[in-house]
């Protein structure tokens, strides 16, 4: 999985950098067809944002979380990517 980090008007530092990468390895577990994730966080007037869009195999899953704090906006954008994946995991075998 290539992961990718930017920030908007934001520097990303190295301890958000570890818990982006510790959090999706959550994602990894429950399906591991992801190839791309790109993560992008921002400061608005709302609070701080955080997206995401994965990119794995049958389409793309996206993803956007704002919270006062960074790292509650991160894990609330985890259990959003989590249940999308798992939903998406359950349409393929289905399908099959």
């Amino acid at each position: 999985m290539q992961l990718n980090i930017t920030g908007n008007h934001i520097e990303v530092t190295e301890a958000m950098k570890s818990y982006v990468t510790e959090k999706m390895g959550k994602l990894e577990r429950h399906f591991d067809h992801v190839t791309n994730v790109h993560v992008i966080f921002s400061i608005e007037k709302s609070g701080q944002k955080v997206e995401a869009t994965l990119h794995i195999s049958g389409g793309e899953i996206f993803a956007e979380s704002v919270a006062d704090d960074m790292y509650a906006s991160i894990d609330a954008l985890i259990g959003k990517l989590d249940r999308q994946v798992i939903k998406h995991k359950e349409k393929l075998q289905k399908h099959r």
